[in-house]
């Protein structure tokens, strides 16, 4: 039978919980408005929260290409696949080796904590859950309801914060001092130093990084609470950008192009660094010359903080990294 109602009498989080309390297997469809969500649910874990197939509008194609891991070209060749074939995007991925199955088992369960995100912000739509209509596609994820809803509390807590820190989305970013070599970074850390310059704002950094915008407000919340990342002024909305840095982009790229053959010369130290990570991390899928960009910029950090370690101070040229 049927479950069926309205979000202003119960919410989604309630609507979950009873679902995982009770061990329900199905599909919990949400509307509002114009805007249309699903969770699967299995013994009343939380599986998915897409549709089968590969829509354009899939939360998990919008999840990767905000994070930068498909191209617009691998993108294209997986619409064409689809439409040949009608195979579900998760067996294309997986398929076609774009990523292997743990990588992509943690882009779906973070798409899915993203959904859960903007689903408790819903506070009016209407809900249906109908345990006739169950998810086809291999169950990569299997999250506990009461864990996701934890987590989605925990988010929409920080998010609180997150709003009285960044209450001005134009204020630029700088870098006020860099962590020791041996202090523990996440990813998304690593990924905010490769474009935090002291010329972009919140606003132009979020968009840049390849994260959710919840995961970049989050880790450069950690950074400024860690000091190594400060507010350096202010440009006022529609003010040009510094002729020298129009983008994190262009800029990323010009010291990436003076950067290259130091890199490769000192490979094997960066490498040491950081922990194999150029050996050990899965293949980005190519999706432009800002990651490559950004890739370069944060392993060659690395490099720079052992010639800081040596002599003190960091070196005025990277040819002083090529004489050491």
């Amino acid at each position: 039978m049927a479950l069926q109602g309205n979000l202003r009498d119960f919410s989604v989080s309630e609507i979950l919980q009873l679902l995982g309390t009770q061990k329900k297997t199905g599909c919990l469809l949400l509307e509002k408005d114009a805007e249309r969500c699903v969770v699967y649910v299995h013994d009343g874990r939380v599986v998915s929260a897409r549709e089968p197939g590969m829509k354009r509008d899939d939360p998990l194609v919008e999840f990767l290409r905000t994070i930068q891991r498909f191209s617009d070209e691998q993108y294209r060749g997986l619409i064409a696949i689809h439409k040949e074939t009608g195979r579900d995007l998760e067996d294309l991925i997986l398929n076609g080796r774009y990523m292997d199955q743990e990588e992509l088992a943690g882009y779906v369960e973070r798409q899915i904590l993203d959904t859960l995100l903007t689903l408790a912000h819903w506070e009016a739509g209407t809900y249906r859950f109908d345990p006739a209509v169950t998810w086809t596609g291999a169950r990569l994820v299997r999250l506990s309801a009461e864990g996701a809803l934890i987590e989605s509390a925990r988010r929409v807590d920080e998010e609180k914060r997150f709003r009285t820190r960044f209450t001005d989305p134009h204020q630029l970013l700088g870098v006020r001092d860099l962590p020791d070599p041996d202090a523990s970074l996440s990813e998304e850390e690593r990924e905010l130093f490769g474009i935090i310059d002291g010329q972009h704002t919140v606003a132009e950094v979020v968009a840049a990084a390849a994260l959710t915008e919840y995961e970049a407000h989050e880790a450069i919340h950690r950074l400024m609470e860690a000091e190594w990342v400060e507010f350096v002024g202010r440009r006022d909305p529609g003010a040009p950008e510094p002729e020298a840095a129009r983008t994190p982009v262009a800029q990323g790229l010009r010291f990436a192009r003076e950067a290259v053959a130091v890199i490769v010369g000192l490979a094997i130290v960066a490498g040491a660094l950081a922990g194999g990570r150029w050996l050990a991390r899965p293949s980005a899928a190519a999706s432009g010359p800002d990651v490559f960009a950004a890739a370069q910029i944060r392993d060659l950090r690395q490099v720079l903080e052992l010639y800081r370690h040596e002599h003190g101070a960091y070196p005025e040229r990277l040819d002083q990294l090529v004489e050491d």
